[in-house]
């Protein structure tokens, strides 16, 4: 008797380590993450790469770090083709997913700065008053939104500005930018963190969840652009933004339970 109760206390024992090593159950987690631009949208440019190709690549890497840490994962392309700004917030709604992630490359006009701006920037929906994100936000917005006046912009922005998912848009964000730097800097010490930003990135409007865009880094700065094209790179990238989406779900569910 008592070595049948010792044998037992040993097998929960077991299980119990088994489970702290296997970590928390993410299968019903689901996170849909959209590559930027595609088909005739090239999105930025510069020493013969585009951000279409990277932001793909990247999204590629990002799919198979999600499902290894047990998540259900779509993404809005897989291939190279454009999608409409309505489409990829909606298949979002539609799957019904936890959180909305867009990747994209940045990047500047003046040819003289290109190698002195560079880094990292995660954003979230919000109006700002800031000159430069405003400016990233034009420009990511330019292939979506043509045609539209200022009005009906400003109408769509103000729709969605007032919801609880901002809020938690803001949350996700910085913990995503966080754990990307974190990522980074353990290789790439000198990698510049941008942070995380409000911006008026019309990608995530149309998202009832939370939601957030990914600016790796900048196409135009040819250190930066050698770096992203990297697979190494690419993974680190990857990595921390399933540690951030990691630590900002397992917060969220504590709260819940409070």
């Amino acid at each position: 008797m008592k070595r049948n109760i010792a044998l037992w206390t040993l097998f929960a024992v077991l299980l119990f380590l088994l489970g702290g090593c296997m970590g928390p159950d993410r299968s019903n987690r689901l996170v849909v993450i959209d590559a930027g631009h595609g088909g005739h949208d090239c999105g930025a440019q510069c020493g013969g790469r585009q951000e279409k190709d990277l932001v793909l690549q990247i999204v590629k890497k990002l799919q198979k770090e999600f499902r290894s840490e047990g998540y259900r994962v779509y993404m809005t392309r897989g291939s190279d083709r454009f999608l409409k700004l309505g489409e990829r917030t909606r298949i979002a709604d539609k799957k019904d997913a936890d959180v909305f992630i867009s990747i994209h490359a940045n990047a500047i006009a003046d040819k003289s700065r290109f190698e002195q701006i560079e880094g990292v920037e995660t954003y979230f929906l919000q109006k700002t008053r800031d000159a430069r994100s405003q400016r990233i936000a034009q420009r990511e917005n330019a292939a979506v939104l043509s045609g539209t006046d200022d009005l009906s912009r400003n109408v769509i922005v103000d729709s969605v500005l007032a919801g609880p998912k901002v809020v938690e848009s803001h949350k996700l964000a910085i913990d995503v930018q966080n754990n990307i730097m974190k990522r980074l800097r353990s290789r790439y010490p000198d990698a510049k963190n941008g942070g995380a930003k409000p911006a008026p990135f019309y990608v995530l409007v149309g998202a009832s969840r939370p939601s957030i865009l990914v600016e790796v880094g900048y196409i135009t700065n040819s250190k930066e652009r050698k770096r992203l094209f990297d697979p190494d790179y690419q993974e680190r990238i990857a990595e921390g933004i399933v540690e951030g989406v990691n630590h900002y779900l397992d917060n969220r569910q504590k709260e819940l339970e409070i």
